[in-house]
């Protein structure tokens, strides 16, 4: 371990400074960082070579993750494909779709979207219309997504549709890849409050996909569906993807610049998201060990994530009360106040991107827990009898 570690610091202290220019756009700072990651031996450390990993262990992983945390590092843009993609395929992806995807996404030749949310299918997601029909040796994908992060630089999607209407809404949903560059792919970015269009719709016009990109078995892409999407809570849970909360050392720093430090109301929550962050280690050390153990994404992805959240809004919030009105009234680049108000205004959708708060309270309550089921009186009711199945899904704007 120590001689891993002194690798990974020297690689830290050798980041070529074109990685970390400002002048490039942050796609492009991203694929840097995650060529020079991988040409470095430091991508997907915790997994098997044949998959493009280290082949080393979650441990070396975790002690990666602290060391880097500890720097200015580029923000990633990749978290889509390599947090959530790259485990769902090295699980249930076919050897042809892993020679194809895997080693690209952790160089960052390839930046990836999630097809999932649509207008009719969020929350309760096996309602999703977007259908897939067999042609030969592809499929011809209509439809529309929306709530999509990163579409619009997106050079791959990995999306779920319907291939089936004869069947229950859950058994008919194929899961596949999308080549989001060709035609009949349209993306309209959704502006934020922010200022930023970090979600977007997507619209899909007899999108085609050859049958070589279906991950699984046609029909039964539910369970991949549910595996991604814990990968994903798994991701977000222990930090290493979506939105980051305020750090402890920036609201450190804005009480210091401000004359703050010394407030008892404000040190009192200081010490409030230094002790969160502790107990958000801890969950990221317990799905850490999880995986060492061979076991699949658990409820420590669930629990992560709604912690993350707490910690995440409640952070934006003292970053208001220190910086007060400037927040949103100072010139930007003023000691960072345009920084704060992005933040404020961006954390109330960490209790909703990636899964909503109550939708991760009720997997807990059923996974963990044991709580019953919330009754379902569609579930197992043909799609095409429903009355979401009755609409013809269209793909144009």
């Amino acid at each position: 371990m120590r001689e891993f570690e002194a690798h990974v610091r020297r690689f830290l202290d050798r980041v070529p400074a074109e990685i970390l220019a400002l002048e490039v756009d942050d796609v492009t700072r991203s694929a840097r960082w995650h060529r020079a990651l991988h040409e470095a031996g430091l991508a997907a450390i915790a997994y098997p070579r044949r998959f493009g990993g280290a082949g080393l262990t979650p441990a070396h992983q975790e002690l990666f993750d602290r060391l880097a945390s500890q720097r200015r590092l580029p923000v990633s843009r990749h978290g889509i494909g390599i947090g959530m993609v790259y485990p769902t395929l090295v699980e249930h992806g076919g050897d042809e779709l892993r020679r194809k995807y895997l080693v690209p996404l952790l160089r960052g030749e390839d930046l990836w979207c999630q097809l999932y949310s649509e207008p009719g299918a969020g929350s309760d997601l096996a309602s999703l219309q977007t259908r897939a029909v067999r042609d030969g040796d592809v499929f011809r994908v209509t439809g529309q997504k929306v709530w999509t992060s990163g579409a619009a630089e997106a050079d791959l999607g990995i999306a779920i549709v319907r291939t089936n209407v004869d069947v229950p809404k859950h058994r008919g949903i194929t899961m596949m890849v999308i080549d989001m560059r060709q035609p009949g792919v349209t993306v309209r970015p959704l502006r934020q409050m922010t200022g930023v269009s970090e979600f977007n719709e997507v619209f899909l016009d007899e999108v085609v996909v050859p049958v070589s990109d279906v991950v699984g078995d046609v029909d039964r892409g539910w369970r991949l569906a549910v595996a991604l999407l814990h990968n994903e809570r798994r991701s977000l849970g222990t930090g290493r993807g979506g939105r980051q909360p305020a750090s402890f050392e920036w609201l450190v720093e804005a009480a210091r610049d401000r004359g703050l430090t010394g407030d008892r109301l404000i040190r009192q929550e200081l010490a409030w998201v230094h002790s969160a962050n502790l107990i958000l280690s801890w969950l990221k050390a317990r799905s850490e060990a999880s995986a060492e153990a061979g076991r699949g994404p658990g409820p420590e992805g669930s629990v992560g994530k709604l912690w993350r959240t707490r910690l995440g809004r409640r952070a934006a919030a003292l970053g208001g009360r220190i910086v007060g009105s400037a927040a949103i009234a100072g010139p930007a680049g003023d000691g960072g106040v345009d920084r704060w108000a992005y933040v404020m205004c961006d954390a109330p959708g960490m209790s909703l991107g990636g899964g909503t708060d109550e939708i991760q309270r009720n997997t807990i309550g059923e996974k963990v827990l044991g709580l019953p089921r919330e009754p379902s009186v569609d579930r197992e009711v043909p799609f095409r009898d429903l009355l979401t199945g009755k609409h013809t899904p269209t793909g144009t704007p």
